[in-house]
C-alpha cells in the first residue's frame, strides 16, 4: 500500500485532537517564553519502531521554536545512550534500564517521562513454550552489553533461571539475532519494533513473552526520554517545549496511528506502510498518561541491583538522575 502524503490532513488532524484534549493546546507554548536555544538533536534508528513519535515531534518541534531540528540517525552497532552521554545528542528515547545504567555509571542524563509501553516480544521456536523452556537453549542479542542482553538477563532471572548458565548467549558481529533466528541457528531472542511484526507476517516463530500484556513487564513503560544534564539545566524553557512536542507526537500515534504513519514521507517509510501502522497499533503509546515513572525506574533499578548489573540504590538513581517537574506541568496543561 502506498502511504498517501497529506499535510493538510495532518494539521487538521492535530487541531482536532488538540481540540478533544489529546495533545494540548498550540496557545499555551504562544503565552510561553521562548527557547533558550533554537538548536536540538534527538537519535533517531535507520528504520523507524516505537520511537516513530520522534520522526513526528520534529514537525510539532519547529512549531515550538526550534529553527535547527536536527534527528541524528544512528544503528544497532552503537547504543543512542552513548551518544547522550557523550553530549553529541540533546535527548534520547531508550530503555528504562538503559537508562539507569547511564545514570549509575555517572553519565550526565536527565530522565523526564515515560513514553509507552509494550515494544518487546520475546520470540522463540516452536519447541520453546514458555521462557522456562529457554533451559539449554540458544538465545541471540547483538553484544553482551546491549540493551536486549540486559532486558534478557532481568525477564529470564525474574522467573528463576540463572542467565549466566542456563542457556547460551549467541552474539554475531555481521549478523542480526533476526537473522539468525529465521536461519534456525538461535532459538530464542529478544524483539524489538518492526522486527516481531515482520516475523508474524511472515509467520516465523511465536511470542513467549509480550511486554504490552505480560505481567510485570506490562505494567512499566519500556521506553522513558533522557535529555543531557547540561541542556535541561541551561535550557528550561526549551526542555518544556520539547517534551511537549514528543508527548503530542505520542498521542497521535495513539489515537490516530493512520495519520502518524502519513507524516513519515521518507524514502524508506512508503515502503514500509503497513508494517510501521501496525507497530503503531501494536505499541501501547495510551499509557504515558497512565504511569507512573518513577514506579517504572525503581521497578527495573531493583532487578537490576538482583542480577548485579548494579549496586545503587534505586532511591539515589531516581534522585540523582530524574526530573519530572515538566512532566507534571504539560499533563496539567495537556488536561489528564
Amino acid at each position: 500500500m502506498q502511504a498517501p502524503n497529506s499535510r493538510r490532513r495532518f494539521i487538521t488532524g492535530l487541531s482536532a485532537a488538540a481540540a478533544a484534549g489529546f495533545v494540548g493546546s498550540p496557545q499555551t507554548a504562544s503565552a510561553e517564553p521562548p527557547p533558550e536555544t533554537m538548536t536540538v538533536r534527538v537519535a533517531t534508528s535507520a528504520v523507524p519502531g516505537c520511537e516513530v513519535p520522534q520522526y513526528i515531534a520534529a514537525e510539532l518541534l519547529r512549531g515550538e521554536g526550534f529553527a535547527d531540528v536536527q534527528l541524528v540517525e544512528g544503528d544497532n552497532t552503537v547504543d543512542s545512550s552513548i551518544w547522550l552521554a557523550r553530549g553529541e545528542i540533546d535527548f534520547d528515547w531508550n530503555y528504562a534500564a538503559t537508562h539507569i545504567g547511564s545514570i549509575v555509571a555517572g553519565a550526565p542524563i536527565t530522565v523526564l517521562a515515560g513514553l509507552h509501553s509494550g515494544c518487546l516480544e520475546l520470540i522463540a521456536s516452536e519447541s520453546v513454550n514458555s521462557i522456562a523452556d529457554l533451559r539449554g537453549k540458544k538465545v541471540g542479542v547483538y553484544s553482551l552489553s546491549s540493551s536486549p542482553h540486559i532486558l534478557l538477563t532481568l525477564m529470564t532471572a525474574y522467573i528463576g533461571l540463572d542467565p549466566a548458565n542456563d542457556f547460551q548467549w549467541v552474539t554475531s558481529d555481521e549478523i542480526s539475532p533476526e537473522d539468525l533466528f529465521i536461519e534456525g541457528k538461535i532459538d530464542a531472542f529478544l524483539a524489538t519494533a518492526p522486527e516481531q511484526q515482520v516475523l508474524r507476517a511472515r509467520k516465523i516463530g511465536h511470542t513467549i513473552l509480550d511486554t504490552s500484556v505480560d505481567r510485570p513487564w506490562s505494567q512499566y513503560y519500556c521506553c522513558m526520554l533522557a535529555g543531557n544534564a547540561d541542556y535541561v539545566s541551561k535550557y528550561p524553557v526549551a526542555t518544556k517545549r520539547i517534551l511537549r512536542a514528543i508527548l503530542r507526537a505520542v498521542d497521535l500515534c495513539a489515537t490516530d496511528p493512520t495519520l502518524a504513519v502519513e507524516r513519515l514521507a521518507d524514502d524508506k517509510i512508503p515502503r514500509r506502510y503497513d508494517m510501521t501502522l501496525q507497530v503503531l497499533r501494536d505499541t501501547r503509546y495510551d499509557r504515558w498518561r497512565e504511569f507512573d515513572p518513577e514506579d517504572t525506574m525503581r521497578f527495573y533499578a531493583l532487578r537490576m541491583n538482583e542480577v548485579g548489573f548494579i549496586k545503587t540504590n534505586p532511591n539515589d538513581i531516581i534522585a540523582t538522575g530524574t526530573d519530572w517537574r515538566f512532566l507534571e506541568e504539560l499533563k496539567r496543561e495537556m488536561k489528564t
